[in-house]
């Protein structure tokens, strides 16, 4: 059995923040086999559309729009201008997607990255509540455009509000709208979850967008992710969405300082994703986990 799935990698690994003249990389991840370039949009602004969908057009990438999330946009603020930010800033990423063809728009919407804090109960009630009528709002505009919301839990250092596939969950309940969605990343996954495969099982059917590096933010393959687990949770639920490649460059210190890579993860950025692609390709066949199947049943045997 093999996964039927496509390839993808961000952009954020070679570059922030994407803006037109980034489209100068599809050659190289198109060369390299990816179907899907993930394009995390930080600033709007600095994004022709037109120039950006021929690109996808000249290189036939299929592009997988995310977000990105700093503490001014932020659905759980107390102060309602916060909201509106958040809620104009998405739906400019919205119009990005149903521009250049992407189905969905995914990321932690429900919050700011790095709004981690103790509090009590009844404050965790209602930044909750908040984010469940805002992102509402946000799945209306997305359903209005013929689009979806994958909506990413991260690990705690990152987030105090949904952390795993239970959380998000919860929250898609809360929020009762069919264009909310999940997306899950493995690297935050490795975090929180005691369970890969329980984890992708619970999101089931809701899951439309997985993104992987290893436990370390390095290549696929090098770390001790559990690999196995993912494939048995992808097999199970039959998906058929993209695996893409999410770590970052040191080379660009701000965004380097955000996700706190002080030193390279690889060779190069280039060697990153290529030989993170070819055992992605490998994985994705069964032809690794067929292989440690049968050495653990034949030292099972000698036993």
């Amino acid at each position: 059995m093999s996964l039927k799935i496509k390839f993808g990698v961000s952009t954020w690994l070679w570059t922030s923040p994407f803006n037109t003249e980034a489209i100068g990389l599809f050659s190289k991840i198109k060369e390299m086999g990816y179907d899907i370039v993930e394009i995390p949009v930080e600033d709007p602004t600095l994004i022709d559309v037109k120039k950006v969908r021929e690109a996808l057009s000249e290189y036939g990438l299929q592009p997988v729009i995310c977000g990105a999330f700093g503490t001014s946009r932020d659905l759980t603020h107390e102060d309602p201008l916060y909201h509106q930010t958040s809620l104009q800033y998405i739906q400019s990423c919205l119009d990005i997607c149903r521009d250049l063809g992407a189905p969905f728009f995914c990321g932690p919407m429900y919050s700011a990255v790095g709004k981690a804090r103790h509090v009590s109960p009844e404050q965790r009630k209602i930044e909750w509540e908040r984010a469940v009528i805002n992102l509402r709002k946000v799945c209306i505009m997305a359903a209005e455009r013929g689009l979806e919301i994958g909506l990413e839990p991260l690990n705690r250092f990152e987030s105090d509000l949904v952390n795993t596939a239970k959380d998000v969950i919860r929250l898609i309940d809360d929020i009762n709208h069919p264009a909310a969605k999940v997306s899950l990343d493995g690297f935050h996954m490795n975090i929180e979850e005691p369970d890969i495969e329980e984890a992708i099982l619970l999101a089931g059917k809701k899951l439309i967008h997985l993104q992987v590096s290893e436990n370390y933010r390095g290549t696929p393959g090098t770390g001790q992710t559990r690999w196995d687990a993912y494939f048995r949770g992808l097999s199970a639920i039959r998906y058929q969405g993209a695996v893409s490649i999410e770590s970052f460059t040191p080379e660009v210190q701000e965004l380097a300082g955000a996700v706190c890579i002080w030193h390279p993860l690889a060779a190069s950025q280039d060697s990153f994703a290529g030989e993170g692609l070819q055992f992605l390709k490998r994985w994705a066949s069964g032809e690794d986990i067929k292989k440690n199947q049968r050495i653990t049943t034949n030292a099972n045997a000698l036993n």
